[in-house]
């Protein structure tokens, strides 16, 4: 049977943690946090904005079809 480079063994990848002396010191992760003052009405907005602003838009977007529909009917209509 003829081997390949492919088909060669291949090097076991270490997957422990190197623990010695000249080990690499883990630090601590730092987590900054901003505190902003919002009113009633900005906080609101900055909890729901994912869900509201899509509702806004489809919203917008079927009160202008009903309008644009409403004055093509009035337009052909003849009124």
């Amino acid at each position: 049977m003829l081997y390949t480079k492919n088909m060669s063994k291949q090097k076991k990848k270490r997957n422990k943690v190197y623990s010695g002396a000249d080990a690499s010191i883990n630090r601590p992760v730092i987590t900054r946090i901003e505190a902003a003052d919002r009113n009633k009405l900005s906080q609101w907005w900055f909890d729901h904005k994912r869900v509201a602003k899509p509702v806004i838009i489809t919203s917008a977007v079927i009160i202008l079809l009903i309008w644009f529909i409403f004055e093509m009917v009035r337009v052909l209509s003849g009124s």
